[in-house]
């Protein structure tokens, strides 16, 4: 899988591509992220990527023609290796689609993501006519896209081949289509006691049936407990796929 992602604070990638999970992706040729930075199409002496709002307003609003310069680079010099290769072009801003397991999902199946961070008040409104999607981390607002651009990237690596020891890991966690999009059921490990809490005996038993059981239903109750929203939209799947 590719990430170019075209921001204006390139440095603070490094230490996050090159430690844990995504770097062992890195190292292992599953995951090819490259950063560009969006200050080098910037305009006049200083490099200019924003100005000021029209009709007035506070804040400085990021230029289109500097976007789309950018992007427009970065696609040519990956397509000159890849004739073939498709960019999908992802805004990353607080206006956008609530990034959530789902959607992950969907990004993995795209082999080429471009992200798009921005900073002060936004993108000129006239970026939309050159990206794909956009996608904000939830309903609050950071200095930058950032940090969503390190989250696409750390939940999109989990799900590539090969980057889990385990195959089952990414399967059956919490917001997984195996499991519904319910929470995941809670684990234990040693020690069998501890300050008087001791692990369920059915995980002891060796019993296979009853253990993935007793799973379901804790992954049930704590997600009627903790996300009722998300245990309706369990149930919905679950109707639908009868319907079907």
């Amino acid at each position: 899988m590719r990430c170019d992602i075209i921001t204006l604070f390139p440095e603070l990638f490094t230490p996050f591509l090159s430690t844990g999970m995504v770097g062992r992706a890195m190292r292992d040729g599953a995951l090819d992220v490259a950063c560009w930075n969006l200050r080098e199409h910037g305009l006049g002496k200083h490099r200019s990527v924003d100005d000021t709002p029209y009709g007035g307003g506070s804040g400085m609003v990021i230029r289109v023609d500097v976007v789309v310069a950018c992007m427009e680079s970065v696609v040519a010099q990956r397509t000159a290796q890849d004739p073939n290769a498709v960019p999908h072009r992802v805004l990353l801003s607080p206006t956008g689609q609530v990034l959530d397991q789902r959607r992950v999902e969907e990004l993995v199946q795209r082999p080429w993501l471009v992200l798009v961070c921005g900073r002060y008040e936004g993108f000129d409104e006239r970026v939309h006519a050159f990206i794909d999607q956009e996608i904000s981390l939830g309903d609050f607002v950071l200095a930058g896209g950032e940090v969503a651009a390190m989250a696409i990237v750390d939940a999109c690596s989990r799900l590539l081949p090969g980057v889990l020891g385990s195959a089952d890991s990414a399967m059956h966690e919490s917001h997984s289509t195996a499991l519904d999009g319910l929470l995941e059921y809670p684990h234990y490990t040693r020690p069998e006691t501890f300050r008087g809490m001791n692990v369920p005996d059915v995980l002891k038993g060796g019993n296979h049936a009853a253990i993935e059981a007793f799973r379901r239903e804790a992954a049930e109750a704590r997600t009627r407990e903790r996300r009722p929203d998300l245990y309706a939209r369990a149930l919905e799947m679950r109707a639908d796929r009868k319907k079907s």
